[in-house]
């Protein structure tokens, strides 16, 4: 996922805005991290790369 990805993703449950927390990165890709929503609390991952912004309900956990 690209950084600049940021400005235009929000928070699927309310629509606000997102916090990034970034565990990984290959060059301006962030592999490894989360994204959190920033009235709700809402924790989405990012895994290879890729936001996984469903709601919760909607996730198949593992």
């Amino acid at each position: 996922m690209k950084e600049s990805l940021m400005e235009i993703l929000c928070d699927p449950l309310d629509k606000s805005d997102l916090e990034l927390e970034v565990d990984e990165r290959d060059g301006e890709e962030i592999v490894e991290g989360r994204l959190i929503g920033t009235v709700t609390g809402e924790v989405y991952p990012i895994e290879d790369g890729i936001p996984n912004l469903l709601p919760p309900d909607m996730r198949d956990d593992e």
